[in-house]
């Protein structure tokens, strides 16, 4: 929610009554110090409930405006529960409100303040109408009870006054204070949420940072092509492999993107991380099923290592080089010049090797530093992703470790000089190297 907050984008909470819906928009809206308009729909609604009456001076003067202040068209937070029970009539207003943040209001077309507005439903829709609605929310999060973890928790929330704290299961003790600030008024959690920000050293959060964050992030942070790689494979996949398929706008991609650079904004960082991709699983799925499968890819392609490929391409390319240098195979073949050339070569090799290797030892050995520092993780995410990123980073590792092995021999040799020492050093790249001959023969 914090993050649809400050990318200025719209979210949609799914899930059964009673699991706090409403109650963490009013949190958002404490947070942001922004007006807040809260509305139920039922298929009964009219526009008047979230556009605000008629004027009746507009109609003596035979104009047809209403009275927006206090309403939607004036919130700056908003939360609509049950929003897809929106008619027609509602309909219309709101999706040009979502997407442009206009307001039609008799014949003037106004600009509305919102930054974000927070949808619910405990179903998904199923009629092809609100097809443009469902779209306007690019965060769609499903909201289910609480764990049996954190149970007790709620629990003690429920039970109101009494000690000052109380001892969870695991035995730590919870301040009362934070908890009972779940259940606060807008005023006392907008307290609460101050004090907490001034007792770690923080500035309190303004709803200027809120309207700022998006253009800041998309001009500071930038897209590496890694990423562009895994989001467009990402998307590939989705609409043309996955069953059933899964369509992706590309308003949806783009907005994406942005989203990516704010979330990567907001920790601190210059430049959106693999990891951040994870978060696409609350974006591109149509179902609740198809976040699995977005994080499913993302995790296997994170866990998959093209560079590692291109690099023991390279290494072969200059075996081949080496071999034909130091044993005569048709001297250097204006290949790359000298011995001294090529070991030049394996040097710059073995120092982007050594670099990988030691990247994947950090996030392995340090438990992924990259996954757990970001904000937007949960704990419960983070040892998701560490258990099934775990074999295949441990598998690059070696794998690295073994071309940076190979390239410093080839390196050793080349510089020593030595015919037929890489054949008796690396016996089964020099077949490889050998059959590769043959084959061009």
């Amino acid at each position: 929610m914090l993050l649809a907050a400050l990318a200025g984008e719209h979210l949609l909470l799914l899930g059964p009554p009673g699991t706090a819906k409403s109650e963490l928009s009013r949190r958002l809206a404490a947070l942001t110090k922004g007006r807040y308009f809260e509305r139920l729909l039922t298929r009964f609604s009219v526009p008047e409930e979230l556009f605000g009456p008629l004027s009746m001076k507009g109609l003596e003067n035979d104009e047809y405006v209403r009275q927006v202040e206090g309403y939607l068209p004036t919130a700056e937070v908003a939360f609509i529960d049950e929003i897809f029970k929106a008619n027609s009539a509602i309909l219309n207003a709101l999706l040009t409100l979502l997407n442009e943040r206009l307001f039609d209001n008799g014949t003037a077309r106004n600009a509305v303040p919102l930054l974000t507005l927070v949808g619910a439903s405990n179903e998904l829709p199923e009629s092809e109408e609100l097809d443009a609605l469902y779209d306007r929310f690019l965060i769609r999060r499903h909201v289910s009870q609480v764990s049996a973890d954190a149970l007790g928790r709620l629990a003690i929330l429920a039970a109101g006054g009494g000690a000052a704290s109380a001892v969870s299961a695991s035995g730590e003790r919870t301040d009362r204070g934070e908890l009972d600030a779940a259940g606060a008024p807008d005023d006392a959690a907008a307290a609460g949420a101050s004090a907490a920000a001034a007792a770690a050293g923080l500035a309190p959060m303004a709803l200027a940072d809120f309207t700022a964050t998006s253009a800041s992030a998309i001009s500071a942070v930038g897209l590496p092509m890694a990423v562009v790689d895994l989001l467009t494979g990402l998307r590939g996949f989705l609409q043309d492999k996955a069953e059933p398929p899964v369509y992706v706008s590309d308003r949806r991609f783009m907005k994406a993107v942005n989203l990516l650079q704010v979330a990567a904004h907001a920790d601190g960082r210059e430049t959106v991380a693999e990891a951040d991709c994870l978060l696409l699983e609350h974006v591109f799925g149509q179902r609740p099923e198809d976040a699995a499968k977005v994080r499913g890819w993302v995790l296997e392609a994170m866990g998959s290592d093209p560079g590692l490929t291109q690099a023991e391409l390279v290494l072969l390319g200059l075996f081949g080089r080496a071999v034909r240098l130091l044993d005569g195979e048709g001297g250097d073949g204006g290949e790359g010049g000298d011995a001294a050339g090529a070991a030049g070569d394996a040097a710059e090799l073995i120092s982007l090797l050594a670099a990988r290797h030691a990247a994947l030892s950090v996030s392995l050995d340090a438990g992924f530093p990259d996954l757990a520092s970001t904000v937007w993780q949960s704990p419960a995410s983070v040892r998701g992703a560490a258990q099934a990123l775990t074999p295949a980073l441990e598998e690059n590792r070696s794998r690295a470790a073994d071309l940076l092995r190979e390239a410093a021999v080839v390196k050793d040799a080349l510089e020593a000089g030595v015919p037929g020492v890489l054949e008796r050093a690396l016996p089964k790249r020099h077949k490889q190297y050998q059959k590769g001959v043959s084959g061009r023969a």
